[in-house]
């Protein structure tokens, strides 16, 4: 089953500590048991464009589709057999340590 990893800034977390991020020893893993499908880093919400379309216009709109101080700034997708296996993955990237990552299954078109 595939999860998508939402990898978000959190300003309650504890302070960022560069030698504690340990991202590629993560990256090993979880190619090393065949779970990765893809993955990247995103620039920050003031580089995003919101596309909306009203009545056949299509309007754009600097910046994130929300007002929060939490943002995405990454994400990964994973196959693995189910939500245990999903969450185990998900508690060992750093920034379950200095942020949150958010887990959500995807949902296949039929």
């Amino acid at each position: 089953m595939q999860y998508l990893l939402f990898i978000v800034s959190d300003p309650a977390a504890p302070e960022y500590v560069p030698e504690e991020d340990n991202i590629e020893e993560w990256v090993a893993e979880v190619e090393r048991r065949d779970a990765s499908w893809t993955g990247s880093r995103l620039r920050p919400p003031s580089d995003a464009t919101t596309v909306t379309v009203r009545d056949g216009r299509t309007i754009l709109t600097d910046g994130p589709f929300t007002e929060t101080k939490e943002w995405i700034a990454g994400f990964d997708l994973i196959d693995v057999a189910d939500l245990d296996e999903a969450v185990e993955i998900a508690a060992k990237h750093p920034m379950a340590r200095f942020g949150r990552v958010e887990v959500r299954p995807t949902w296949p078109f039929e």
